[in-house]
């Protein structure tokens, strides 16, 4: 039986409070207004209509194809993703806290289990009736994945869910951790010259992550200081006309966005964009992106070196110096990038 102490008490009540003060506010926005991690307002709902799952994650996301068609919601600061179809082929890399799992299909992820820490099954009412869903955050208490079922999902799969996934542990404390500051290089003490040329050298887009490491780099520093010919910053609002152009012309593009926890990945042609005061969306039938413009901090063009000659992307870092979200043209291994994405990219210089 679950046992609420005072701190929890005093959050829950804090919580409708601000739930009658500001009905439309997002659980997100609501754990910011009261100094506390989403997770930690969530399982304030424990006994109620949040159950605490076990954190054998690796498991319950392999067992996702049998919901049928769900909403997955991948976020960060900045960037929301939202597709709609279901989890299809789903493959786990490696071992133990570096597992990595390849989601393919309607639903594309790359997904990190080290950061994953928590997992509950959300109840929610809502104006369009009960949404039930399955929720996964870090150790700092920062959303993850949110898997929502839909009109065409299959409820007796995620009843199966709750019964084999639902943990012992029912209580609402949670034992959440300060984010780690890491360390990265300063300009005087990066060799450029090694730098510059491992840039140059690179065979694969994925070799990005590895000169990253080796150079003890952060992105944003890496595209700051590697020069123009491979990165140069544009307006931050250049996003406004990759996804016009793309829309108008049936360009095929691809959007990366997510969290340590975990990669969203979009893959197709984009139809629907509006604006909504800060937002620029992306509101299509089974594809939504969300963009808040007043996060974004800054925009680069970025170009990387790999066998099917350049791969280019337009890059978002929000306030933090976080990267928010990326833009790429479509291509397939083994074939270079469509010529109309990268004059695209030059159009914003």
């Amino acid at each position: 039986m679950e046992i609420f102490n005072e701190a929890t008490i005093s959050l829950k009540q804090n919580w409708e409070a601000l739930k009658t003060e500001s009905p439309q506010l997002r659980i997100r926005d609501a754990a910011k207004r009261l100094g506390v991690s989403e997770a930690e307002l969530l399982a304030t709902g424990i006994g109620e209509q949040v159950i605490r799952l076990q954190d054998n994650f690796e498991s319950q996301v392999l067992d996702f194809p049998q919901l049928g068609k769900v909403m997955a919601l991948t976020r960060n600061e900045a960037c929301v993703l939202e597709h709609k179809g279901p989890f299809q082929k789903i493959e786990l890399h490696a071992a133990g806290p570096s597992t990595i799992a390849t989601v393919i299909g309607p639903i594309e992820q790359r997904v990190f289990f080290k950061s994953w820490k928590f997992g509950f099954a959300v109840t929610t009412p809502s104006p369009k009736g009960i949404l039930k869903s399955l929720q996964y955050f870090d150790q700092t208490g920062e959303a993850i994945l949110k898997v929502y079922l839909q009109e065409q999902s299959n409820p007796a799969a995620y009843e199966r869910m709750l019964e084999k996934y639902a943990s012992e542990n029912q209580h609402s404390t949670l034992d959440i951790e300060t984010p780690e500051i890491p360390s990265y290089s300063s300009f005087n003490e990066l060799d450029m010259d090694a730098f510059q040329s491992d840039w140059a050298t690179m065979r694969d887009t994925h070799d990005f992550f590895g000169m990253l490491r080796k150079h003890r780099l952060n992105r944003l520093d890496a595209v700051k200081w590697i020069g123009d010919r491979w990165a140069y910053e544009v307006n931050k609002l250049s996003v406004r006309k990759v996804l016009s152009v793309a829309s108008d012309t049936q360009l095929p593009i691809m959007i990366f966005a997510g969290n340590k926890g975990n990669i969203q990945i979009h893959q197709g042609k984009i139809r629907t964009i509006r604006q909504m005061g800060n937002w620029i969306n992306v509101l299509d039938p089974d594809f939504n992106m969300h963009l808040n413009e007043s996060e974004v901090d800054s925009a680069y063009v970025v170009h990387k070196n790999t066998t099917d000659g350049y791969v280019s992307a337009l890059e978002l870092f929000d306030k933090n110096g976080e990267l928010a979200v990326q833009f790429f043209g479509l291509r397939k291994p083994g074939l270079p990038q469509k010529p109309a994405w990268k004059e695209l990219l030059d159009q914003l210089t």
